[in-house]
């Protein structure tokens, strides 16, 4: 590893702004191979760079044009220095050692071959064999040797037993390249997979190591992001990666929270949002206060959920193992029959027979079977991780592929979780934003969830609130006060006396809010209504769309759950295209009307926040929490985790647990096509042991790449 400072280029520094710099720099080097870690200094007008010099590449670097950038690449460039395409092959060879000694194996196993079929010395055939033999087996010798002290079989004692005995007939060629094949195969597999586990490891480097603290005189210091302490103090700049959990203090900007939330779309962070650790923050300067420890954070949470995922197996996988169990054992009982029972019974030569059953034993080791199925669940957790949905095991993933019914929670879930004032209807002579300003006055001396959606409303609207003085609470109905002299009652219907008594169009307003779910807000002066404020938890932008893609991803029946009101509940449904709507239920319902919704379509997937709904989601098949990103309850809940708000993951977690179950089953079908086909041709001499091992190693190659393409699935 090595760290080089160069300085910010004249041009860069003078022309623009810290923030631009930053967004310079770190857009064009983060993701460039061998750049292991970027800090940008404007105040010192430097940039720091650690650097792994093996990895790292100049001709991948862009060409930047904005910001006079390019020198600075450049400079890195120059410092680094260039690298031919046969330095960076051999130094992606020497980090991946397995790989590289079976390049060598190889590279013995033609030498050797080439020496025999020229007639070359005998004894150097067999040491450039050996050789091979040895480099290839650096990591399944040991794992055989571990088995073996087990009294256990598995593929690798398979492997061994098939080249040792083609050894014995003298056939070295074809038992290295038994090893060499089957080495390869290894380190392939090892190599894949990595991708996929790196996959998940990346979002380990999401959030930076340092943060800018600031002490109580505003002074700034960078200290390494795991001393910060819950309450301390800390400076985001614009476009500086999050380094902890915190609130926002002071200031406002967009922040990017992909990374966490699978959102798309930067969200907006004012005094009193919260920040996840891992995000990027936009172009808003900002001050926040630490919530929680970096080991405590959202993402540390993420990261030891996924890994803990990694190690839960769905059903297919138990079964294969299960499998394996029985099935090696069998194999070898069944090499030994063909190598004693036909010379015993007709008058094929020892020599060949056993010969026969080395190529047997190599077709019919379950190698692919043992890995497509892991190697396809890893790599579905690490792609959901990806698109902002936890999923917590390979099992949670089989079985939402599975899922025709998803039942949904209103609120929260379908809907923004608060109300907001969606109606105003006053008498003649009064405006709508003088009907809010009289309410809003009021209610803002309270602490009720229906005033503080018309408080805020009223500050949406820029409307100037009048003074109200002796504000009082009136239990079960609602808050009187005095403004401009003339008393004012804001509360329910009652405050404003008798309904039939109300003016006309105010009857009439109620009777039609009231049908379609609205919660109502009385005002009134002196006693007698002068207008009505409906509110409603309103749905959320992307829910009808989310709703349209989980039928598109395969969902036949769709429910929402919610114990509000029927005419709340079916103004919502309607607006959603949800047709099977169950309202007013307790919780101890929703865990019967799961019981129905299984018996009538198969497993359920429930949605809910994670908290009140957590007996239903433990009742599903597949528990969804939403909005999870810091909730505890809610991630430790569910079988999936929605970390943002955005429903439509859900669908897309979907179509990704079918698309990761029809790899398992293809795998499945390629595995168990080699060896229903092979093994059997192998045992009847019509094939060679060379044919059989590049059609077996294949097969396992084969599986791990079609595993892999679940990484590239679009969102």
């Amino acid at each position: 590893m090595r760290r080089i400072e160069l300085p910010i280029p004249a041009q860069c520094a003078d022309n623009n702004s810290s923030a631009a710099c930053d967004v310079c720099v770190r857009d064009s080097l983060a993701g460039v191979p061998g750049i292991m870690h970027i800090e940008v200094l404007p105040s010192a007008n430097m940039v720091t760079l650690d650097i792994d010099p093996a990895r790292f590449d100049a001709a991948l670097l862009p060409k930047l044009q904005e910001w006079g950038a390019c020198a600075m690449l450049q400079s890195l460039a120059d410092a680094v220095g260039p690298r031919s395409r046969l330095s960076n092959a051999i130094g992606w060879l020497v980090r991946n050692d397995e790989v590289g000694l079976v390049v060598m194996s190889g590279i013995l196993l033609l030498s050797g071959y080439l020496t025999h079929i020229l007639g070359g010395p005998y004894w150097v055939r067999v040491a450039l064999l050996i050789g091979s033999a040895l480099t290839s087996s650096t990591r399944t010798f040991p794992e055989a040797l571990h088995i073996l002290r087990r009294f256990r079989l598995d593929v690798d004692v398979l492997m061994f037993a098939a080249a040792i005995g083609a050894a014995s007939l003298q056939h070295y060629e074809e038992g290295a390249l038994l090893l060499f094949l089957f080495g390869l195969g290894s380190a392939g597999e090892e190599l894949a997979l990595g991708r996929a586990r790196r996959a998940i490891e990346s979002l380990t480097t999401l959030a930076p190591d340092t943060a800018i603290r600031l002490d109580d005189a505003g002074n700034e210091t960078t200290v390494k992001a795991d001393v910060l302490k819950p309450e301390d103090r800390i400076l985001v700049r614009p476009f500086d990666r999050i380094a902890v959990d915190a609130q926002v203090a002071e200031g406002a900007s967009d922040v990017d929270q992909s990374s966490i939330t699978g959102e798309s779309v930067p969200v907006a962070k004012k005094t009193g949002d919260d920040l996840f650790s891992g995000t990027l923050n936009g172009e808003g300067r900002l001050v926040a206060r630490v919530l929680r420890p970096t080991s405590e954070s959202t993402l540390a949470r993420v990261i030891h959920m996924v890994e803990e995922a990694q190690d839960q197996k769905g059903a297919t996988q138990r079964f294969t193992d299960k499998v394996e169990a029985v099935y090696v054992p069998l194999v070898f009982l069944a090499t030994l029959v063909l190598i004693v029972l036909p010379p015993l019974l007709t008058n094929v030569p020892w020599g060949l027979t056993f010969y026969r059953a080395m190529a047997f034993m190599t077709a019919a080791s379950p190698c692919a079977l043992a890995i497509g199925t892991p190697a396809a669940m890893l790599c579905g957790v690490a792609r959901a991780a990806r698109m902002g949905v936890l999923v917590k095991g390979g099992a949670h993933l089989e079985t939402l592929a599975r899922v025709k019914a998803v039942a949904l929670d209103k609120t929260g879930t379908l809907t923004e979780g608060h109300p907001s004032v969606r109606h105003i209807v006053t008498i003649a002579g009064l405006t709508d934003d003088r009907a809010l300003a009289l309410a809003a006055a009021i209610e803002q001396h309270a602490n009720h969830p229906l005033g503080t959606a018309i408080v805020g409303a009223a500050k949406a609207r820029n409307v100037e609130l009048p003074t109200a003085d002796d504000v009082q609470q009136r239990a079960g109905l609602g808050i009187t006060g005095v403004i401009d002299g003339r008393a004012f009652a804001v509360g329910k219907t009652e405050v404003g006396g008798d309904l039939a008594q109300w003016p006309a169009e105010l009857r009439q307003a109620v009777e039609t809010l009231r049908s379609t779910g609205h919660t109502l807000v009385a005002i009134a002066q002196d006693g007698v209504a002068v207008a009505i404020i409906g509110l409603i938890d309103q749905p959320r932008p992307t829910a009808r769309q989310a709703v349209a893609a989980l039928r598109a991803a395969g969902a036949t029946h769709i429910a929402m759950l919610t114990g509000d009101h029927p005419s709340a509940a079916a103004s919502i449904a309607r607006t959603l295209d949800i047709t099977d709507v169950r309202a007013n239920l307790l919780p101890e319902q929703k865990l019967q009307i799961i019981d129905e919704i299984t018996k009538q379509y198969g497993p359920v997937a429930m949605v809910g926040d994670g908290v009140n709904d957590a007996p239903a989601l433990a009742k599903a098949a597949v528990g969804v929490a939403m909005g999870a990103a810091g909730t505890q309850v809610a991630m430790e809940t569910a079988d999936l985790v929605l970390m943002g708000h955005d429903l439509s993951r859900l669908a897309d977690a979907l179509r990704l647990a079918q698309r990761a179950r029809r790899t398992v089953m293809q795998n499945l079908v390629i595995a168990l096509g080699v060896i229903c086909v092979v093994a059997p041709l192998a045992a009847l001499g019509h094939t060679s042991l060379g044919i059989a091992v590049l059609l077996h190693e294949g097969s396992t190659v084969v599986v791990v790449l079609n595993a892999l393409r679940l990484l590239r699935m679009k969102a």
